[in-house]
Formats: structure tokens, sequence, C-alpha cells
């Protein structure tokens, strides 16, 4: 597996590996996530940082963008079939190091593979009274789209670690 830069061309093939890897969702009662609308090509286009695992075609993606200073990671997607191989957290690392002083995210709080996994990966989850500015209005929007049906946390990691 080799991780690099996403290309123009992988962006149409990125929502498959997306609805793969929501599949599941259905099998523990959330399967509005599983049938959540994937994201349009041209709307992972506008992300700043984009990264593919390739096998040699793409199998996992993370995208991200800078929000209060620290590097959000938007989505972290890996298909089904190259699940549970240590991909999304080589993606993870390969964030880590774009600079950053942190890397940011927002997940289910109580999805086994959601924040406990992230806290494995060296995440911690914020309080609310904790959350900067930027973190406060991509949690006003997950809300407002209904995702806090479910428990939802903010979560943060130092680079470096």
């Amino acid at each position: 597996m080799r991780i690099r830069a996403a290309t123009a061309a992988d962006l149409t093939v990125l929502p498959d590996i997306e609805r793969s890897a929501g599949e599941c969702f259905r099998d523990i009662g959330m399967p509005e996530i599983a049938d959540d609308d994937l994201p349009a090509p041209e709307d992972l286009a506008g992300y700043p940082f984009a990264w593919v695992a390739v096998e040699p075609e793409p199998v996992a993606y993370l995208v991200a963008a800078p929000v209060d200073g620290c590097l959000h990671i938007e989505q972290v997607s890996v298909h089904a079939a190259a699940a549970r191989r240590g991909i999304g957290r080589a993606l993870i690392e390969v964030a880590g190091r774009a600079g950053f002083p942190a890397l940011t995210l927002t997940t289910f709080a109580e999805v086994p593979w959601n924040a406990p996994y992230y806290e494995r990966c060296g995440f911690v989850r914020l309080a609310p009274e904790e959350l900067p500015p930027g973190l406060r209005r991509i949690r006003a929007a997950e809300a407002a789209r209904g995702l806090d049906r479910w428990p939802r946390v903010a979560m943060r990691r130092p680079c470096g670690t």
C-alpha cells in the first residue's frame, strides 16, 4: 500500500469508498449514516489536503482543511475490503506530518470504529467548552444536519504523537 496526494482522477472513486465504508453503520442501527449523501467529486476537490491509499487503485482516503490553526480531518474512509489493516491510521499519520500543531476531527462518540478508535490513535475528546470557534461552527452544522441524533464529540491530537 502506498499513500499519495489525491489527484483529480481519484476524486471520482472516493464516493464509492465512502459508501462501502459506511455500510457497517447499518449493522449498529444507524442506516441513515450508511444512506447519507455521498460527497460529490467537485466538493472533494475543494479540500486543500487530500490523500489516498492505493493498492494500486485507491482503497482509502482522507480529506482535511485548516480550522482554528489545526488540520481538521473532515473525512477518513477505508473501503470495507481493505478495512482493519491500519490504512486509516496510516492516513492519519500522513496528515499529522502536514505542518500543523494538531489534528482535529468530529465523530460519533459511541461507535467503536469512531471515537474509541481515534482515542487509540492518540486523539482526546474535547469538552464542549473547550471547542474553539471553528470547531463550534462545525458541530453546529452537524447538529443542523441531524447528526446529533447520536452522541458526537470533537477530538484533538497534537502532531508528532
